[in-house]
């Protein structure tokens, strides 16, 4: 589906069950009494919306939030956070950190977010993310795929400093309805076909839009304005199509 920028700044806006369960998280990492923890997981599959519930958060709190890359090194990780943070990385790894420990210290109501970091687990990164933490007591969400809770038991200093976890949930009626309304608005939408939307969708909020925009397509050829269970149009599920007849492909091919 084509949007412009506009359209996709609304669309991060929904209040999704994630959405409220990342922004739960943030705010009970800023209330925190000053003894307690100050590092939050959210965690779960791909696709769930962990991304999406982080980028509202983030404009929600302005929060420092990045994405790490699987090239990524220590000086990269501090690189990001920095410019996120509005100044320029100078100096040494030890030099930035301890430039972000200052600027986050200064502000420590204001998180500090970072997106796939199941990456810093698996390139013994965390432990820099740990110390940023414990120097400026900033609230620090992590935020990665399912095994990331795992993964962390096995970094002790970082798990006893977590202070709560939340799993991200598969979207359901409800969820599927908030993002038809936000996506599709044009069309009405059957609580059974939703129910089939979101089943056939395994939950997986991006999985639900683009299956929402094979249901405009086919409303848009067949005229219609409510769309129900006999929709008999095409499901992203995931799966690679099958090849129907591979004897008679390959007789073409020779």
């Amino acid at each position: 589906m084509t949007t412009n920028a506009n359209d996709d700044k609304s669309k991060s806006h929904a209040a999704l069950q994630n959405v409220r369960a990342m922004m739960a998280l943030v705010r009970k990492l800023q209330g925190r009494r000053p003894h307690l923890p100050n590092i939050g997981v959210m965690h779960g599959p791909s696709g769930y919306g962990k991304t999406q519930a982080a980028i509202y958060a983030q404009n929600k709190t302005n929060a420092v939030r990045v994405e790490v890359g699987d090239s990524w090194t220590r000086k990269t990780l501090m690189k990001s956070i920095l410019i996120e943070l509005g100044v320029v990385p100078r100096g040494t790894v030890a030099d930035m950190v301890e430039r972000a420990v200052e600027l986050l210290g200064a502000e420590f109501d204001r998180p500090l977010m970072i997106d796939e970091a199941d990456k810093l687990v698996d390139k013994g990164m965390i432990e820099l993310v740990r110390e940023i933490a414990e120097c400026s007591q900033a609230p620090v969400v992590l935020i990665g795929e399912e095994a990331l809770p795992s993964k962390l038991v096995k970094v002790e200093r970082v798990h006893n400093r977590v202070l709560d976890w939340a799993p991200a949930e598969p979207c359901d009626r409800e969820d599927t309805r908030k993002l038809a309304a936000l996506y599709v608005p044009h069309l009405q939408f059957t609580d059974g076909l939703l129910d089939r939307v979101c089943d056939r969708s395994e939950g997986r909020a991006r999985r639900i839009v683009t299956n929402l925009d094979h249901i405009s397509e086919w409303a848009r050829h067949n005229g219609a304005k409510t769309v129900d269970e006999s929709y008999d149009g095409r499901f992203f599920t995931g799966d690679v199509p099958k090849v129907r007849n591979p004897s008679r492909m390959l007789r073409r091919a020779a």
